[in-house]
């Protein structure tokens, strides 16, 4: 079993405007996360079929696209839904996993584009290529807080 934990949670509520951080979340099955940008259908890139349900990113991914390639991008900026610390996210891809309470399946990888540096700076394409996080679908409705566990039974 592997184990991390949820250290940053962000919703956008319409497409292209900054990320919110919230301390907890509801996790609507089959839809996303309450309030999100993808929940809602008007992401963009809301297609529904490839997991945009929930993305997750790992926080280590960031300090090392900080580290190797001199780009700061701040958790919020990532446009992912999670920011977890100590769990490989690929890992669950095609697997079920736990986000605190709530049941997900690990979709795909979800490589950054061109959108994030559009909204940021340039640099996090590059360093974050093959690191740029997964995508999942939510199965059970719940609710995440910041420290929840992320287990991945495999």
């Amino acid at each position: 079993m592997a184990q991390g934990w949820v250290e940053g949670i962000f919703i956008c509520p319409t497409a292209s405007m900054p990320m919110i951080s919230l301390d907890a979340v509801r996790a609507i099955a089959g839809e996303g996360l309450e309030g999100d940008r993808y929940q809602k259908g008007i992401g963009f890139y809301s297609d529904g079929q490839d997991g945009r349900q929930l993305t997750l990113i790992e926080v280590e991914d960031l300090e090392q696209l900080e580290s190797t390639y001199n780009v700061s991008l701040a958790q919020h900026e990532c446009r992912r839904n999670l920011v977890t610390r100590g769990i490989r996210l690929p890992d669950l891809i095609g697997k079920r996993f736990q986000v605190g309470n709530v049941t997900c399946l690990g979709i795909r990888m979800c490589p950054p584009c061109n959108h994030l540096e559009e909204l940021t700076r340039p640099g996090p394409l590059r360093g974050l290529a093959r690191s740029g996080g997964i995508r999942a679908h939510i199965l059970t409705d719940g609710v995440i807080h910041v420290g929840d566990q992320v287990i991945g039974d495999w």
